[in-house]
């Protein structure tokens, strides 16, 4: 008669994961010279840092990691209204925007770290 021989394992598995969130934020205050026949064009050079300091470029997005959230006079924004680059942001449909209304570009990316340990027990 033959036996039949079974392992016999159990694991466990712990995840630690962090976001790592990354976020910066660009200040400015609508300035009527920036407009174009209703398209809004924010040169990086005009926004100002949380410190108050000039930028000289944009942060970008990491593909498939991050976003932008744009606020103007503290309304977000739909993405399809603006674009980003490093070197400006568009705003179209811009000819109702008063002057002085604070305009505020948020760079979210994340930076995310995983780890994970298994126990294997047999």
């Amino acid at each position: 008669m033959a036996t039949l021989f079974k392992l016999a394992i159990t694991a466990e598995t712990a995840t630690s994961v962090l976001t790592k969130p990354d976020v910066k934020r660009y200040f400015y205050t609508f300035d009527p010279q920036h407009l174009d026949q209703g398209t809004l064009t924010i040169p990086a050079n005009a926004f100002v840092d949380d410190q108050g300091d000039p930028v000289s470029s944009i942060t970008l997005v990491t593909q498939n990691n991050g976003y932008y959230s744009l606020f103007i006079n503290g309304v977000l924004q739909q993405e399809s209204l603006y674009t980003v680059s490093a070197n400006d942001v568009v705003v179209t449909d811009a000819s109702t925007i008063q002057n002085d209304t604070p305009i505020i570009l948020v760079v979210t990316n994340f930076a995310p770290e995983a780890d994970s340990t298994t126990t294997i027990t047999t």
